[in-house]
């Protein structure tokens, strides 16, 4: 398609003499400004989509895919009503627990926390929880006095393995002198830490026998958690659960439940990739400044191959192809960059954050402990076609306009 006389002679106005100085210094800041734009947009995406993955990981694997609650607040006969949920094609597990919330108390320190009781082997087949047991023992995960807490919850009310956490229910006991609430102290059986924030610092686990004595509701449940197969399919899954119950409870899906979040998440991810893509268009337009200002400079030695026998087509290709090169090599400096700063993005978090002195990525405004990046290889390949096009497509005019140069006028004002 180019033949090698239209390479090297694109190749040649690429590097500049001392007169072209400040045309090559416009072209390397274009390059610049191209890679610096594919790669903004490629870690960015990159953080997005981890930042997505991340909550959901850690989200589904705390709460269940689907929720069944029954008419009334409590839902007794749980345990036949699990199995013939887990008899629905598509469920995996199905786990009786009760869940309330508390004030925690220790050592004069009091913290608004979610009870959850469930029962051990629940609590151990739970791999977002049992995989990331920092202290003490699922085994001992058990007994009317066990709790299990999370690391930060932890370090807030200054408890270790063996210290007792005071539980008060808001739902208190009647008495002539009016609601006293319900307190009752719990071991700390063990310590988790699954990175996300508002999980480690504010949930207590329970068995499901010592929570149905604290809260009081000897043969109910609150409500039944489902995983599926495909928590995609989860609104489908539970349509087929109501069948299977007979209608005796309702569904809550995760995608309800979790629906203002994940929107805000993609709406931010949309308008982002719609501001950083300027960045690649700011760039596009210094490639046509800069072949603009090549193409007049080099009128006379269009002229010249002109009348030497090149046709406007060899001219056209020329100069496509010297604005295309600064497009292709600066998006995959691009490419390149933005790829190697995903990969090490938290280290090169922790280097910045030690370097300045100062907390990047607060846990507890972001609900992660750490800075998640996952690059989709489609959306790369979109970004990287995207800096290709809008380079090519900033090289069109020029290229038209030193093909529409006629010799005659150039040679004689030269």
């Amino acid at each position: 398609m180019f033949s090698a006389f239209e390479w090297m002679v694109a190749m040649r106005y690429l590097r500049a003499r001392r007169q072209e100085g400040f045309i090559s210094v416009i072209a390397w800041f274009s390059l610049l400004g191209i890679a610096l734009g594919v790669a903004t947009l490629i870690i960015v995406m990159a953080v997005m989509n981890g930042f997505r993955q991340e909550l959901m990981t850690r989200i589904l694997g705390i709460n269940g895919h689907l929720s069944v609650y029954g008419t009334t607040n409590t839902l007794t006969g749980f345990d036949a009503l699990a199995e013939k949920v887990r008899k629905v094609p598509g469920v995996v597990t199905v786990t009786p627990i009760i869940e309330r919330q508390v004030m925690a108390t220790a050592k004069g320190v009091a913290r608004g926390a979610v009870v959850r009781g469930l029962r051990a082997q629940d609590l151990a087949g739970r791999a977002v929880i049992a995989e990331n047991i920092v202290a003490g023992s699922l085994d001992d995960f058990k007994g009317n006095d066990a709790a299990v807490v999370g690391t930060r919850l932890a370090s807030l009310l200054g408890l270790r393995i063996g210290d007792k956490i005071t539980l008060l229910s808001p739902k208190g006991t009647v008495t002539v002198f009016g609601t006293v609430p319900r307190m009752r102290a719990y071991r700390i059986a063990a310590t988790f830490e699954i990175g996300m924030y508002e999980y480690d610092s504010g949930f207590v686990f329970l068995p499901l026998e010592a929570a149905q004595v604290y809260f009081r509701l000897p043969a109910a449940v609150t409500n039944l958690e489902v995983f599926v197969e495909d928590p995609d399919r989860a609104l489908a899954v539970g349509e087929d659960i109501l069948k299977a119950i007979g209608g005796q409870g309702r569904i809550h899906d995760w995608q309800q439940a979790n629906a203002s979040f994940f929107n805000a998440i993609q709406v931010e991810r949309n308008v982002m990739f719609l501001i950083l893509t300027l960045i690649i268009v700011v760039a596009a337009f210094n490639i046509i400044s800069s072949m603009i200002m090549l193409v007049k400079d080099k009128g006379r030695d269009i002229a010249i191959l002109r009348t030497m026998g090149a046709t406007r087509g060899t001219i056209m290709r020329i100069f496509f192809l010297s604005g295309a090169s600064v497009g292709i090599i600066g998006t995959t400096a691009g490419l390149i960059l933005g790829l190697a700063f995903t990969e090490n993005i938290e280290t090169v978090r922790r280097w910045i954050e030690g370097l300045t002195g100062t907390e990047l990525f607060a846990a507890e405004i972001y609900f992660l402990s750490r800075l998640p990046a996952v690059a989709d290889p489609a959306e790369v390949v979109t970004v990287v076609f995207m800096g290709l096009g809008l380079s090519f497509l900033a090289t069109l005019y020029p290229s038209w306009r030193a093909a529409r140069i006629d010799p005659a006028e150039a040679l004689r004002y030269e």
